[in-house]
């Protein structure tokens, strides 16, 4: 039964639990060395295993290579294939381009704000991974409200992207910024109502319990909660700045957005970790709506951090896909989605998901009716998408109307109307 107890030896040999190494370490440290170096290296322990084991390769060769080399397909191409065998070594070589190529400040350009902005782009790219769960054990930081964390760190790119556009004394940057801006406000409130449903299903902020709660009762949230889903993979699409809603950098309008003044490593630093915030985007989707390290009992056999790597590129498959297939939208259909249908849908589904936790708290009825709420949301959420889209998508002034033949203009009679004659 997947809500079984995890049975991963303490060895640190057993590949399920990585955090067992950790733990050989952090108990050697506090024999030979002062109180405090343990405190200190356990975090950092974390972070370089999550970079090493994760971040790294995903970046390298799913983020820049996989995803070109799946665009180029999707678009009847090869993709890069020159460097190395297959291409495997573009990556390197773009990036030792990017170092060897000389970044410019323009004149009028405020320079501290503008060398600033990278690194205030890259830290929340690092500091997001403290509180996925990559399995029972190995988690950074389990703080009580995880989600709060996520979402408050993945904030702080739209100020990095805000001081990159002002700085550059460049009406493109700025204009770029300030849909940068719009954006992040637009979808964020329907990202977060969307999220409120997860939290008042499993009584939870925590992405730890959240996976937990998945695994005990033997379900996704992405059956529970389809809606909140569908809501959470456009709003982080939108606010990743990825194709069909990358209005920030549109290169037909705004030149490159508030990337326009970048160049060198500083612009590589912005690409590096757009990739960055997509992949962390995919890991917390698949930890909060496709039950993250747990799937179903297999990870008592499978290590579960590499259970949550397979989910995590699927999802940023679909991202992929998405980014490979659809056409930019304009800026204003982009502001109507976000307030016209996703913002309505979002607090429909909240009062769903409230309703129907207070009669599964106050029947008392068993775990088995997630299934039957399953069932009832999925179908809400089709009948919902459907018909509010046929809703607003309706416009009568838009519809032609059948031209008539005027038989009396004023006093003139046309030939031939009083005799019923004419045509």
């Amino acid at each position: 039964m997947s809500g079984a107890p995890f049975l991963a030896t303490e060895h640190w040999w057993d590949l399920r639990d990585l955090s067992n190494i950790s733990r050989e370490i952090l108990e050697f440290l506090d024999r030979v060395g002062p109180d405090w170096l343990a405190y200190v290296v356990s975090p950092l322990i974390g972070f370089v295993a999550a970079f090493l084991l994760f971040v790294l390769p995903s970046q390298l060769f799913v983020g820049v290579y996989g995803e070109r080399r799946l665009i180029g397909r999707m678009q009847s191409r090869l993709g890069p294939n020159r460097v190395g065998k297959f291409g495997l070594l573009q990556p390197i070589a773009d990036a030792i381009k990017l170092i060897q190529k000389e970044a410019i400040t323009p004149r009028g350009a405020d320079k501290w704000v503008m060398w600033t902005a990278p690194v205030v782009f890259v830290a929340p790219a690092v500091l997001v991974w403290a509180v996925i769960p990559f399995g029972p054990n190995m988690v950074i930081a389990d703080i009580p409200v995880g989600l709060v964390y996520f979402l408050a760190i993945t904030a702080l790119p739209v100020l990095a992207a805000f001081m990159a556009g002002w700085s550059g004394n460049n009406k493109y940057s700025l204009f770029g910024a300030m849909r940068v801006v719009a954006m992040a406000i637009s979808y964020e409130v329907a990202l977060v109502l969307g999220l409120l449903g997860v939290v008042l299903f499993t009584s939870t902020m925590s992405l730890q319990a959240i996976v937990e709660w998945q695994r005990e009762h033997d379900i996704w949230l992405v059956f529970l909660q389809p809606l909140a889903f569908v809501i959470y993979f456009i709003s982080a699409s939108a606010e990743l700045n990825r194709t069909p809603t990358d209005i920030a950098e549109a290169e037909s309008e705004i030149v490159a957005g508030y990337l326009t003044e970048y160049s060198g490593m500083k612009w590589g630093l912005f690409y590096g970790m757009d990739i960055g915030y997509a992949l962390a985007a995919a890991a917390f989707g698949s930890t909060v709506f496709l039950g993250g390290w747990s799937l179903f009992g297999l990870e008592e056999w499978v290590p579960p951090w590499l259970i949550l790597v397979a989910k995590t590129h699927l999802f940023y498959f679909v991202f992929i896909w998405t980014r490979g297939t659809l056409p930019r939208l304009r800026i204003d259909q982009l502001m109507a989605l976000a307030w016209k249908y996703m913002l309505p849908l979002a607090a429909i589904n909240l009062l769903v998901v409230a309703a129907e936790r207070l009669w599964w708290h106050e029947a008392g009825l068993g775990d088995g009716i997630v299934y039957l709420f399953a069932a009832a949301n999925i179908a809400l959420a089709l009948l919902l998408v459907v018909g509010w889209a046929r809703v607003l998508g309706y416009r009568p002034e838009r519809v032609p109307t059948r031209p008539r033949l005027v038989k009396h203009v004023g006093g003139y009679v046309a030939p031939g109307a009083e005799t019923g004659g004419g045509r």
